[in-house]
């Protein structure tokens, strides 16, 4: 009887210790991914982004981590998953970790507000990337300029219509400072051209999913659609099904970003054009950035990253 005592309890505790090994956050394993092999020693950074689900932002984090990694630095990712509580409450994560530097891609430029005071609080600077903060004391910006953008796709979009006909804006997040500027700089151009008329403008939180379910559900409304501007491809590319799906030709696309999917739908003819940002490139201005913080240079307050119009 003892024997058969002894091997239930051994068998239990090995049960428990491979229970209590496999135990660990979604975040963490994130972070783990993203860290060199000497973050013991290295200095820590922290990089919040808004998602992984969108490709734009799955580069921005590469080019993060590949330049974390030629510096020198652990490089602790977290993914909000489009939830401003959930950006917040891991930007707090980060605060607790006491990491060098934080860069944030807001999910929602508002929201976000109270996390950065925090990480001011902790004496912790702060880089926005891509999308700025509505507040707080924030080291350095590093984006391109999406009012420019926004002006180049009205431009662009107003010379194929030739200054005339109906168009659809799908904007983005509400809330997110990228879906803002995009419009802003869009209507500078647009709302001058007395022959075009904005017919519809609905939100579609950059998703790929939900451009192409507006899209269909504005088409059911307005059988004139000549050109759409979305505020990003992952939109314009769920415009493009919705616009297959109903058997509409010739309709001028427009996106932003220059995702991989997009340029290859404007190589192909599909969509008319997508302005290009260069999110690696604004990953790894971000580390850089970050490591100049911590060697005690001092920063711009904004650094440019440069547009370009990808066409036909």
């Amino acid at each position: 009887m003892n024997t058969l005592i002894k091997s239930l309890l051994g068998t239990a505790f090995v049960a428990l210790l491979a229970t209590g090994c496999s135990k660990q956050g979604p975040e963490t394993s994130l972070a783990d991914a993203s860290a060199p092999a000497n973050e013991a020693t290295a200095p820590s950074i922290g990089l919040a982004v808004s998602t992984q689900n969108n490709p734009f932002f799955v580069s921005l984090k590469h080019g993060a981590e590949q330049e974390a990694k030629a510096l020198g630095l652990n490089l602790v990712a977290v993914d909000a998953q489009d939830d401003p509580a959930k950006q917040i409450a891991s930007i707090e994560d980060l605060i607790q970790k006491k990491v060098k530097v934080i860069m944030i891609n807001p999910t929602d430029s508002a929201a976000v507000l109270a996390a950065v005071k925090a990480a001011n609080a902790a004496g912790i600077p702060v880089i926005t990337l891509d999308r700025s903060i509505d507040g707080g004391d924030v080291v350095s910006h590093i984006a391109s300029d999406n009012v420019a953008g926004g002006e180049m796709a009205a431009a662009f979009l107003k010379e194929k219509l030739a200054g005339k006909g109906h168009v659809v804006e799908l904007e983005g997040i509400p809330g997110a400072s990228a879906a803002h500027e995009r419009g802003k700089g869009f209507h500078n151009v647009i709302d001058k051209e007395t022959g075009i008329k904005v017919v519809a403008k609905q939100p579609a939180d950059f998703d790929r999913a939900r451009g192409m379910s507006v899209m269909e559900n504005i088409l059911q409304g307005q059988k004139d659609v000549a050109g759409v501007f979305a505020h990003n491809d992952e939109m314009a590319l769920g415009a493009l099904q919705a616009l297959d799906s109903s058997g509409r030709k010739g309709v001028v696309v427009v996106g932003f970003d220059a995702t991989a999917d997009a340029v290859a739908a404007v190589k192909a003819g599909r969509m008319a054009a997508t302005v290009a940002q260069k999110p690696e490139l604004i990953g790894k201005m971000g580390v850089e950035t970050a490591k100049k913080i911590i060697d005690g240079q001092s920063v711009d307050k904004y650094i440019p990253v440069p547009l370009e119009l990808i066409k036909q």
